[in-house]
């Protein structure tokens, strides 16, 4: 017979028909589609953030040759959008790298096109490799090279080409699962294989891109920024100029957020897309938020320490820092480092936290 007895060596009384009772009760309420408080609030309301991704890394140097062999298996026609989805370990089946967002390398092979449609679903382009593909959104062509940070605008009518010789690979992030959480997604297919192009090559960054705008044209309800190609050679300037006179942040180094120049808010309305520079033999402190962040390699070598687990990372690896967990980097040469996070709407609903430490 089991020993029932506690530390004091009291037996502890249990009132079984008052535990027969709440059985019942949570039996009957259970039919009525009702479910007790009690029962689960901790779960449900945390004293620190719980997240349910784990800090992960995949190496471009073990994903490239799956991305190669699913151009044998699957056509752009066939797949519409040819990715393979990084799933977080901790989110296995789920298609999320972190909670709230997706991510994946797409790749287009030369003369292919992946056809035109649109969704609710906002999503960015980060350009990892080749030359002489193109994307075109709303009706404006724009050429991809490598680093450049390319916007889709929620409903906004995209297709993608690659007119090079060589296989052109991104990464795809994407809010689909804000979208989703809010049952909000919409998702339609063009009519052709691509749109009619009837904005010349260049207009966005024309009528936005040169700290001016049209004086005729009303900007006052763009949530997402005008520009959808934010040009590598651009965002490397920026960060060397103010690498030469301002001093290094000592949790990020040098640091830049994309903007919407209409609106000075980040470039996206639901992801914070930043660039940071970090100087070879640099280490950050530590530092936590509540974004769980997507990180990718553009330049250099180091390491990340999350929560004391070590990742080492080299140019276009991809790797996750989830929420509220203490983060370092270090860098063994001169490092450029992609992010996107949930922060953009965090911050937009008051829920955002952060600690340098």
């Amino acid at each position: 017979m089991p020993d029932l007895r506690d530390d004091s060596g009291v037996v502890p009384t249990v009132n079984l028909a008052a535990e027969a009772g709440r059985s019942d009760f949570y039996a009957r309420a259970a039919e009525h589609q009702l479910a007790p408080l009690w029962r689960v609030l901790h779960g449900l309301v945390t004293e620190k953030p719980v997240p349910r991704c784990v800090p992960a890394i995949w190496h471009y140097r073990d994903v490239r040759p799956f991305l190669m062999e699913a151009c044998g298996q699957i056509s752009t026609e066939e797949a519409e959008r040819r990715v393979l989805v990084f799933e977080n370990p901790g989110l296995p089946g789920q298609s999320r790298i972190t909670q709230s967002l997706f991510g994946g390398f797409q790749i287009v092979l030369p003369g292919e096109i992946a056809p035109a449609h649109r969704h609710v679903a906002s999503a960015l382009r980060f350009i990892v490799e080749g030359r002489n593909a193109y994307t075109a959104v709303a009706g404006e062509k724009t050429m991809m090279e490598p680093g450049d940070f390319v916007i889709t605008p929620s409903m906004a009518w995209h297709d993608h080409g690659n007119e090079g010789d060589g296989p052109m690979v991104w990464l795809d992030g994407l809010d689909m699962h804000i979208v989703n959480l809010l049952g909000a997604s919409f998702r339609e297919g063009y009519p052709g294989k691509v749109q009619p192009l009837d904005r010349p090559e260049g207009a966005a960054m024309a009528e936005a891109g040169t700290n001016m705008l049209p004086v005729d044209h009303d900007f006052g309800k763009t949530l997402t920024s005008p520009i959808f190609n934010y040009p590598y050679a651009r965002t490397r300037e920026a960060l060397d100029r103010l690498a030469r006179f301002r001093e290094i942040n000592a949790w990020h180094g040098h640091k830049m957020r994309y903007v919407n120049p209409v609106n000075g808010d980040w470039a996206m309305p639901t992801m914070a897309t930043s660039m940071q520079l970090l100087p070879k033999g640099f280490a950050t402190r530590p530092y936590r938020s509540t974004d769980s962040t997507v990180f990718t390699v553009v330049e250099g070598r180091g390491s990340t320490t999350v929560d004391g687990k070590t990742m080492e990372w080299e140019p276009h690896d991809v790797f996750i820092v989830p929420s509220w967990q203490q983060v370092t980097h270090t860098a063994s040469e001169d490092a450029v480092l992609f992010t996107y996070s949930d922060r953009a709407v965090q911050e937009k609903l008051g829920l955002l936290r952060e600690e340098q430490l």
